[in-house]
């Protein structure tokens, strides 16, 4: 794990308000998964800046173990465009702790690394944290992924 600032940046994508508890988010994140992959989203999301998939984990209720927002989407330069049916989130400028989650992407590489962080003493702020799927997720059964939490 390492510290890195990132500056205030946009994503759009479509969302799911979900929670840990009693697994639902184990069912509902895959979900929103195959309904971005099967959503010809690149067309849909106009002013990309990039072209890695990212997973923001935003709204929280109070920590990871109440209902918060997923949205999967795109980095964009800003949110004046945000098509029907989707969300746009801020990023806010914030200290980041970066972990990155490797191995086979479409089984528990990613969700293990979460229970890691979990089982952390990160002092979390709990306002909007994130997985970026670039380069290295191209091959999802070896692929990483670097996932950011937001820590005061």
């Amino acid at each position: 794990m390492k510290a890195v600032q990132k500056e205030t940046f946009y994503v759009v994508g479509i969302s799911v308000r979900t929670t840990n508890e009693n697994g639902k988010a184990t069912k509902d994140i895959p979900a929103l998964w195959q309904q971005f992959m099967q959503t010809d989203m690149y067309a849909k999301v106009k002013n990309r800046v990039e072209e890695s998939i990212y997973a923001v984990y935003t709204n929280y209720e109070k920590d990871h173990t109440k209902p918060y927002d997923t949205v999967l989407g795109f980095k964009v330069s800003s949110l004046a465009i945000v098509p029907e049916g989707m969300q746009g989130v801020t990023i806010e400028k914030a200290n980041f702790k970066e972990f990155i989650a490797s191995g086979d992407l479409t089984k528990d590489a990613v969700i293990n690394k979460w229970m890691e962080i979990w089982n952390t003493d990160l002092d979390r702020k709990y306002t909007a944290d994130f997985e970026v799927y670039g380069e290295k997720a191209q091959n999802p059964t070896n692929g990483e992924v670097a996932i950011y939490i937001a820590v005061n």
